[in-house]
């Protein structure tokens, strides 16, 4: 199992990202475009914690399902998963995003994920995740500004 650790500090209040990354289900809400992946559609399965956020990007052949394995306003953390297919080699996927308060009204969020790849791969999906939380971390900052 391998992790990456990063982390991106907000100009804005941690209750206005919060309220973005909680709506789990609305990613078009935030998610950046004109960069590397563009949302064509998501499809909701279910509700809450436990619904699953099918992305289909502009170009891929499958949609990228993301499941929301928990979610808890009161600590601003929720974790997922990687489900069904799942790009760049990697076989399993989850990660923790954690919402802390840092000086004058700002905030940031942190992000651990744990990832396993198929061999000889490992590269390719590390890279692939750390440009997904940079994308992420864009699209965030730009709704948030």
């Amino acid at each position: 199992m391998q992790t990456i650790d990063t982390f991106h500090d907000f100009s804005a209040p941690r209750d206005t990202l919060w309220e973005l990354l909680a709506d789990f289900g609305n990613i078009q809400r935030w998610w950046p475009t004109g960069l590397a992946v563009d949302i064509d559609r998501v499809e909701l399965e279910g509700q809450g914690a436990g619904m699953t956020r099918h992305i289909f990007n502009v170009g891929f052949p499958t949609a990228v399902s993301e499941q929301l394995l928990s979610i808890d306003p009161r600590t601003y953390t929720y974790s997922l998963a990687l489900v069904n297919d799942r790009p760049a080699g990697i076989t399993k996927y989850k990660a923790t995003g954690t919402l802390s308060l840092i000086e004058g009204n700002k905030c940031r969020l942190s992000y651990h994920s744990e990832f396993e790849a198929e061999l000889g791969r490992e590269q390719e999906a590390k890279d692939f995740l750390n440009a997904a939380y940079q994308i992420m971390f864009s699209g965030l900052s730009q709704a948030t500004s």
